[in-house]
């Protein structure tokens, strides 16, 4: 229990939505159950890693800010060979998974674990992490499409740089959480370098850059109507997230950061499978 918190498995629903859209929209039908299967596997043991990489090594971080000292390690809940046993678990999960998937995913795997080992250490010098945590992420859509085709079309890149704009918008309010102790702590984020209304241009920006990078998805694919209803609704969230909170009042960033974003992963991987299996 104390290891599924730590981990927050509930949060792969970000993620996991857009692996499924990649493998669907590159095949533009059912990949198959043993590749899904495979996807989600990899795409758990993958999350996993990333999220027991980023609390042993923000561990002294976290202890450090009110916010986040409660957490698993820094309250002693777990120790960090615990911890540091579950990532080895989890790559062993994920390497198993790559290997049962297209030949040329044998060759990339190491890729998305190196973006994981970076990120932790990169608020330490740039406000510019938010992007690399959102390329992380956007690994998964690109990752998925090359499983099950072997194939890279530029509408794959696409689609990972729809998510990792999408991402980093929100992560950009997700700073917002811990900006003043950032800055007494000399840490690096979009929220520290531009302030709370910098945070809402950038996040306003990225955000309309990932819906127009959705449609260009779909001009470049055979898609139809599902597809594009999938899109509207992507930005009707997007506009309704930002509607909820404002420079002067972020009392619902909760809810903007974790309900909004959940939904929304959820509904696009759903109009996509209704476009693609239809």
């Amino acid at each position: 229990m104390r290891l599924a918190r730590l981990v927050r498995l509930e949060h792969t629903v970000f993620a996991l939505p857009f692996a499924y859209v990649g493998a669907l929209l590159a095949v533009d039908a059912w990949p198959g159950l043993a590749s899904m299967a495979w996807i989600t596997i990899a795409m758990i043991g993958a999350r996993t890693l990333a999220m027991g990489l980023n609390r042993l090594i923000d561990a002294e971080i976290d202890a450090r800010n009110p916010r986040t000292a409660g957490r698993e390690l820094p309250s002693g809940a777990l120790t960090r060979a615990q911890v540091a046993a579950l990532c080895g678990l989890a790559l062993s999960v994920y390497l198993v998974a790559v290997f049962q998937l297209e030949p040329i995913v044998r060759w990339l795997w190491p890729i998305p674990v190196a973006f994981f080992v970076v990120y932790p250490y990169l608020k330490r010098v740039t406000w510019l992490c938010h992007l690399w945590l959102g390329a992380s992420l956007g690994l998964a859509p690109v990752g998925a499409w090359v499983a099950v085709t072997g194939d890279l079309p530029w509408q794959a890149w696409a689609l990972g740089a729809a998510v990792c704009l999408w991402v980093a918008g929100f992560d950009l309010f997700y700073a917002l959480f811990d900006r003043e102790h950032d800055l007494a702590a000399g840490l690096h984020s979009w929220a520290t370098r531009f302030g709370v209304r910098g945070v809402f241009a950038g996040a306003r920006v990225m955000h309309a850059g990932s819906v127009a990078l959705l449609a260009a998805v779909g001009a470049g694919l055979d898609v139809g109507a599902w597809y594009w209803l999938g899109v509207a609704v992507v930005a009707a969230l997007l506009v309704y997230e930002h509607a909820i909170v404002r420079p002067d009042d972020l009392r619902r960033l909760d809810a903007a950061f974790f309900t909004v974003n959940g939904v929304l992963s959820i509904a696009f991987g759903v109009f996509v499978a209704l476009d693609t299996l239809l």
